[in-house]
């Protein structure tokens, strides 16, 4: 499983898994640990068009925003 977080704070990530021969993006936001920890799945897709359109309407960031988590 591939991994994408966002290169300002790191609470937005996108993971990409194979699942029955389909790619799926997941997006989520984890909270901090002063906050309680944890994460909030947003959405899924299974299109990088859809991924934009989820990003844009669901976080202040764009495809351009994220950086392979390393």
């Amino acid at each position: 499983m591939r991994e994408f977080v966002c290169g300002c704070c790191g609470r937005w990530r996108v993971s990409v898994e194979l699942i029955r021969g389909r790619y799926r993006y997941r997006l989520v936001r984890r909270y901090r640990s002063e906050f309680g920890g944890g994460k909030d799945v947003l959405g899924e897709v299974g299109s990088v068009p859809e991924l934009a359109d989820l990003l844009a309407r669901r976080t202040p960031l764009t495809l351009d925003d994220l950086r392979e988590a390393a």
